[in-house]
């Protein structure tokens, strides 16, 4: 299968990098959401990227220009699909709005249209069925800042084809991304599935008293080598995100260390707008935090 028309619904987080990133390595891209004011939202967000990519990437004007030349805009869904090759998803984490985005999308697209699902928290299985194709449909998840952590992890379900698969791993690589094949269902995929404990553990730590953010964070920089420690990533993920998986596991299990860690991200952090690095302070300030600091491993 030889993908070149693209749609990307939904210009939210991703989806406006994952358009931009495809657009940016020559595949016609096209941009579907629900309105066209929610569009001219995602234009003004290109602009910004087209930044990122000359400071990051060292991307020429002229590589920007092209890219933008790759992309349009649509609010009608058949428009937005008719020639679609791959479409991505990226619509809200919500099940019911996703399941409805499909039944509509089933419709709309040609019968040579493989659709991808973006969700990092739910599996394909889920909309199998809804898709109407569900031996053209995969997973394939992006992590955040897409044009510098280039994780693209493609998972199968059991009814996808192994061609689909293996064409949407060929796409991944072609717009810059390490593909990552995941042969089985795997919630959290392997990012998450890895990242999510060291998270848990640094916050039970923290909660516990056993220790305090910066040293939590610098034992794991001088034991692994990393670049940052899990608050870090934390800051960088979003402090909502920890606040959310917490409050879930509280309400599931009743853990009282589970408990403290919800009200305490609340009142300390989320009440007061302290949100990471999108707000300039999380559990560091931005845009120079501590843990950037030449004499923060001593």
């Amino acid at each position: 299968m030889d993908f070149k028309s693209i749609t990307v619904a939904g210009s939210g987080v991703l989806g406006y990098q994952i358009a931009f990133q495809a657009a940016y390595h020559g595949f016609i891209v096209t941009v579907y959401d629900i309105n066209d004011e929610v569009l001219a939202k995602a234009k003004t967000k290109f602009t910004t990227l087209g930044e990122a990519f000359k400071q990051d990437l060292h991307a020429t004007q002229e590589q920007i220009d092209a890219t933008f030349k790759n992309l349009s805009y649509s609010s009608d869904l058949a428009e937005a699909v008719k020639d679609a090759d791959l479409l991505i998803e990226a619509v809200p984490e919500n099940p019911e709005i996703k399941t409805d985005f499909y039944h509509k999308l089933a419709q709309a697209a040609p019968e040579k249209t493989v659709f991808a699902t973006n969700s990092s928290t739910l599996l394909p299985s889920q909309f199998a069925e809804a898709t109407g194709r569900p031996e053209k449909f995969v997973a394939l998840h992006f992590a955040n800042e897409i044009w510098k952590h280039n994780t693209g992890e493609v998972m199968r379900h059991p009814a996808t084809s192994d061609e689909v698969f293996n064409s949407v791993i060929q796409f991944a690589k072609a717009i810059g991304m390490v593909a990552l094949p995941i042969y089985k269902e795997q919630p959290g995929y392997i990012v998450n599935s890895l990242l999510v404990p060291l998270l848990d553990a640094a916050v039970n730590l923290w909660i516990n008293g056993v220790s305090d953010i910066e040293t939590i964070d610098k034992t794991w920089m001088v034991a692994t080598g990393a670049p940052v420690g899990p608050f870090g990533i934390l800051d960088v993920v979003g402090i909502t995100t920890a606040y959310n998986i917490n409050k879930m596991e509280a309400e599931e299990t009743q853990d009282p260390l589970k408990i403290k860690a919800v009200e305490k991200l609340k009142e300390d952090y989320i009440d007061k707008g302290k949100l990471g690095v999108s707000t300039g302070e999380g559990f560091y300030q931005y845009p120079n935090p501590a843990y950037q600091d030449k004499d923060f491993l001593k």
